[in-house]
């Protein structure tokens, strides 16, 4: 479905990011009776083959670029982080600085996702990523500047290596924050250009009436 709707709007490269979470998180859901939405450590092989099949498929009906990652995420130490082309599971319980190792060692690109407070959320999920930037700005290949309707100035300030996000979750986070990239259209190639950002800009995409 998520294909489909990019593919059918014209959108060149996707990430989908699913979900992994942090160990403490999901045994609290599970006490109060709440669902887990996540990826599980020994779903992730399969999670990730799913991806692969619909990376061809995207490519084959709409000449798009899907990329496979995850976000790796730890509502209990409050640290929300993408990676992007990786290719195995990564524990959400390890400490910031260990898991961008694990990721790097991928060659997959690593993210810091939403990191200042969005206005939707009750609470600061990447506040340990926000509060430790000194330490960790340059572990970093990007800081998200725009998540969805969120567009942080806050990062911009700093002059951190940026990408905006649609962080979508329903069909109407299509019309969000989006990166522009000038580079050729495969993997490598949108992770280096990331990774320089040097010809990089955003821009909020509309719903088009009519």
């Amino acid at each position: 479905e998520v294909v489909d709707l990019y593919g059918q709007h014209g959108v060149d490269v996707i990430a989908i990011t699913d979900h992994i979470l942090d160990e403490h998180t999901i045994r609290e859901r599970e006490r109060n009776g709440e669902p887990v939405k996540a990826v599980r450590e020994d779903e992730f092989k399969d999670y990730l083959k799913l991806l692969w099949k619909e990376q061809k498929r995207a490519w084959k009906e709409y000449n798009m670029l899907l990329i496979p990652g995850t976000e790796i995420t730890n509502n209990h130490d409050l640290y929300h982080i993408l990676a992007i082309d990786v290719k195995e599971y990564v524990d959400p319980t390890l400490p910031v600085e260990e898991i961008v190792e694990l990721v790097k060692d991928q060659n997959a690109l690593v993210i810091a996702a939403h990191p200042d407070k969005k206005k939707t959320d009750e609470r600061h999920l990447s506040w340990y990523l926000w509060e430790h930037q000194d330490r960790l700005r340059d572990l970093f290949d990007a800081w998200e500047v725009a998540n969805r309707d969120d567009l942080f100035n806050s990062v911009g300030l700093k002059k951190y290596n940026y990408i905006a996000n649609s962080d979508f979750h329903k069909r109407e986070h299509l019309y969000s924050w989006k990166t522009l990239l000038r580079c050729e259209k495969n993997v490598e190639d949108v992770k280096e250009a990331i990774r320089r950002n040097e010809d990089v800009a955003i821009y909020l995409m509309r719903k088009r009436e009519g």
